[in-house]
């Protein structure tokens, strides 16, 4: 049984060296609204739906670049315009942070690293009549999207909405078949792109992805120890009937889980903590 065709991916959570700095990235430059702040922790995200949570942990170290891990957070905006004027607050406050873009056939997508190196993707998704499947696979690519043209392009003077939340989360992890067995046989989520061995894309419900994995950088990582960076990725149901499913067929195929009642959590093979909870 897959998951719940309308799922939603939750909140992302992060560990952090510096949490005034990233609490000013994502606010300042994204465009995030801070909803709260105690001491440690901040969550940020649109009105009062989380997006990102930032907790402050300053005694860990960075994870290796081969490291399993967060390969980015992508952070799905609703208009062109809203997605331009992001990407150029983002470009115009830190500058040099700008690590590529691409037109993927089903979005346009400019990527940035924040300030401790996180990944980050700003995307905008074609309508889902102009995707194109073949043989139940997306059709997905990497083709020039130039920057400076796109600002032309679309960049408003200014808008009255710059809220995103996030559209997918893509993952470094050690090994493709492994990926699969977990997040598609165990998990439930379908396949909707195998790229050439090297990456895997899931969804639930025909999106071209809720979740990537990669081993472009990580092929072979194993279990990962807690550093800054990831700490979680959440996943909201739409209602309880479907978590009590899913926790079923967890338990059907020996994966371990934590279940406080409410929430769900579980590692992948590389130790990358998913969570799953009822929306609301």
């Amino acid at each position: 049984m897959s998951l719940p065709a309308n799922l939603a991916m939750g909140a992302v959570t992060l560990r952090v060296e510096n949490l005034d700095n990233m609490i000013a990235y994502y606010r300042d430059a994204i465009g995030l609204d801070l909803i709260s702040q105690v001491a440690g922790s901040a969550i940020l995200g649109r009105g009062t739906e989380p997006s990102l949570i930032l907790d402050h942990a300053p005694e860990m170290k960075y994870a290796a670049e081969n490291q399993a891990g967060l390969f980015h957070t992508a952070f799905l905006f609703e208009t062109k315009a809203q997605l331009a004027y992001a990407v150029a607050s983002v470009a115009s406050k830190y500058p040099g942070s700008f690590t590529g873009s691409a037109d993927h056939l089903v979005s346009e997508a400019f990527y940035f690293d924040d300030p401790e190196h996180n990944g980050v993707e700003l995307y905008w998704d074609r309508d889902r009549s102009d995707w194109s499947w073949n043989h139940g696979q997306v059709e997905m690519g990497t083709f020039g999207l130039d920057p400076n043209s796109y600002l032309r392009d679309n960049l408003p003077a200014s808008v009255e909405d710059t809220s995103s939340h996030i559209g997918h989360v893509h993952l470094s992890v050690g090994s493709i078949a492994q990926a699969e067995d977990f997040y598609v046989n165990s998990l439930g989520f379908d396949v909707t792109m195998n790229w050439g061995g090297t990456a895997l894309f899931v969804s639930a419900g025909g999106y071209h992805h809720h979740m990537a994995m990669n081993i472009w950088k990580s092929r072979g990582a194993g279990f990962r120890q807690p550093t800054l960076g990831l700490r979680d990725v959440s996943i909201r149901l739409p209602d309880f009937d479907s978590l009590g499913s899913t926790e079923e067929r967890l338990k059907s195929a020996k994966v371990q889980i934590r279940h406080d009642g409410e929430v769900i959590r579980l590692d992948d093979p590389w130790g990358n903590q998913v969570s799953l909870a009822v929306a609301g």
